[in-house]
């Protein structure tokens, strides 16, 4: 990603066409069960990932958005009978944050979209916060958006919370304390979200899902390796608690 955001008009050379038709191809030649837009955001191409989401869909594959959110809501209407999933950054929760480091005078509209995601589209949402020691690590900007996500999204609703490592044009800054991780984990559950889950953190504790209603581990994880211990449809296999879980093959639609 880093090589291609930085790479001048030469370097296409190396640079491959893939069509919708053969992203749906290349997702069954590796018996993958859906694609997602991710690292480079997907509305900037957003003609080639709607194409591409519709011929996904055609195909019974599960699509999923990995976004900043900052759509308008045209461009997620055109898009959203074809998404199953939207997980985006909220990266703060302050005007300052946002105009600082983002350069983005209206962020709010990132959570209007959100909403409308999960409201009209019925997709299933996930938020993402890097936490950046200084920018957003405040218990004011963490609370903020533990409560939003409660009380626009659902208790239900996930939200990471990721650790911050120096690199690129932000090695002034150190990676973030584990402390500062673990206060935003208590933050998260003090708003009454069932899943907070700590990010670029290998093994921490959090990182399986564990039923907030009898606390047996229904989702095991160890870095990128995943095993579903516990599962029947979306519902805890052990005390039958909504985990809301969206499996593949159960899409949304508009409400």
């Amino acid at each position: 990603n880093w090589e291609i955001s930085t790479a001048d008009g030469t370097a296409l050379h190396s640079c491959r066409e893939l069509s919708p038709e053969k992203s749906v191809a290349l997702a069954g030649q590796y018996r993958c069960q859906g694609i997602a837009w991710t690292y480079n955001e997907p509305t900037i191409w957003f003609e080639h990932t709607l194409d591409s989401a519709k011929a996904a869909r055609k195909n019974g594959l599960y699509t999923v958005y990995v976004t900043n959110g900052y759509a308008t809501p045209e461009t997620l209407d055109a898009i959203g009978p074809y998404l199953d999933a939207w997980r985006v950054d909220i990266k703060g929760f302050s005007d300052d944050f946002y105009k600082t480091l983002a350069g983005v005078p209206r962020w709010r509209e990132i959570l209007a979209v959100t909403s409308r995601a999960k409201k009209k589209w019925d997709m299933h949402v996930e938020v993402v916060t890097n936490i950046v020691p200084t920018l957003n690590d405040d218990d004011e900007q963490l609370e903020g958006i533990a409560g939003w996500i409660r009380d626009e999204l659902g208790e239900l609703t996930p939200w990471h919370v990721t650790r911050f490592h120096p690199h690129h044009r932000m090695r002034d800054l150190p990676s973030t304390p584990l402390e500062t991780i673990d206060r935003a984990c208590d933050i998260g559950a003090r708003a009454g979200l069932k899943f907070v889950y700590a990010g670029n953190v290998p093994g921490h504790h959090s990182e399986s899902t564990r039923c907030y209603s009898c606390g047996r581990t229904v989702v095991e994880r160890l870095g990128y390796q995943t095993r579903v211990a516990g599962l029947d449809g979306s519902k805890c296999r052990y005390c039958g608690a909504e985990l809301n879980f969206r499996s593949p093959g159960a899409q949304g639609g508009a409400k």
